[in-house]
């Protein structure tokens, strides 16, 4: 009874009333004394046959109208009978069917909510964070032009003090507009890459030469280890890549212990290069690694912002990678260093 088809219904339903039929017949017969099988065979076949399809498409109908409305509920859809009739076949289980389908439908639904608010959630964080990195900079702004505005102005030992400050902090709200430009246009389709054959070690060692002095303030030591001894030829966008290499190498300068090394190394990984950027600095803890590469994420963050960042460079080397279709990783160890370590495809010979 668990599993029974519409047509099954029909059928129990339809030998019921033949049977009904064909014993009223028979004993309106037997008290009559005129007993005719014949007759008792065609009225139980006519009763049968014609009860059967009357409950058909009273269960047709009846089912239809039910699974209409679900589906106008669960899909949107209006659907005609006919649409029905291709969907579901009489002579399956619609009700498991249906069923079924509802509860595949809630459990996108959950889904789609929890996506929902994850979203929401992110948007609302993203929004504060915003707010409050532009806040610093507009507050400091204010404040030395205030200083200047109320007789600063005619003081030769604050006037021009100030208004570096003041463009320092024009620089970083720069900065971080333009950073967020980036990732809005990376993550649209806008920012197309420019695919092209290049010399990753080339690229590298332009990169290495423009941070050198940055590195030296710190007395940080950056290395290029070409394991493979050759040129290493990637499919990739120069400009992006050297974006993604100045983030990762600033970073390491960054949090790098003074007077500690940057390594940067290359893979043969048959179809793909792989480039690492290793250092002996201060590390991550584990609990940050899955949000690392966030907007805005930081792991210190007023440490992080006295040093000037926009808090954007990892996702931005994040989008570029994937804009690449590679990937990105992380392997850090507190007090012992990281090693971000990014895929690029090779380039024909």
């Amino acid at each position: 009874m668990k599993n029974l088809t519409p047509k099954g219904i029909a059928l129990r339903l339809s030998l019921i009333v033949a049977f009904a039929v064909t014993i009223l017949v028979f004993l309106s017969e037997y008290f009559s004394e005129s007993i005719h099988f014949l007759s008792l065979f065609l009225v139980f076949s006519s009763s049968l046959i014609i009860s059967y399809f009357g409950f058909l498409i009273a269960i047709e109908e009846f089912i239809y109208k039910k699974i209409k409305l679900i589906y106008r509920t669960i899909h949107n859809l209006k659907l005609k009978k006919d649409d029905a009739l291709a969907e579901f076949s009489l002579g399956k289980d619609i009700i498991s069917q249906v069923s079924d389908e509802v509860i595949d439908w809630d459990k996108k639904n959950q889904l789609e909510i929890e996506r929902l608010k994850d979203m929401e959630s992110y948007r609302r964080e993203f929004v504060g964070n915003v707010s409050h990195e532009l806040k610093t900079p507009i507050f400091n702004i204010q404040g030395y032009l205030l200083t200047l505005l109320e007789g600063g102005l005619y003081d030769e030992k604050i006037n021009v003090d100030y208004l570096e400050r003041a463009n320092k902090s024009v620089d970083r709200m720069i900065a971080l507009i333009e950073d967020l430009d980036i990732i809005s246009k990376l993550e649209s389709g806008i920012l197309e890459m420019n695919l092209k054959k290049i010399n990753i070690i080339d690229l590298t060692k332009e990169v290495v030469s423009s941070l050198e002095l940055k590195a030296q303030e710190k007395k940080i030591n950056i290395t290029i280890q070409n394991t493979l001894n050759k040129p290493v030829w990637v499919l990739a966008d120069a400009e992006k890549i050297s974006q993604v290499l100045v983030n990762l190498m600033v970073n390491s300068i960054k949090y790098g212990k003074e007077g500690g090394e940057t390594k940067i190394k290359f893979y043969d990984m048959d179809e793909n290069i792989l480039i690492e950027v290793a250092d002996n600095g201060q590390g991550i803890e584990e609990k940050h690694h899955k949000r690392l590469f966030e907007r805005f994420y930081r792991t210190d963050r007023g440490r992080a912002r006295d040093s000037g960042g926009t808090g954007l460079g990892l996702a931005i080397v994040k989008h570029i990678i994937e804009a690449h279709h590679q990937t990105i990783n992380l392997r850090s160890t507190v007090d012992v260093g990281s090693t971000f370590s990014f895929t690029l495809k090779k380039a024909k010979q």
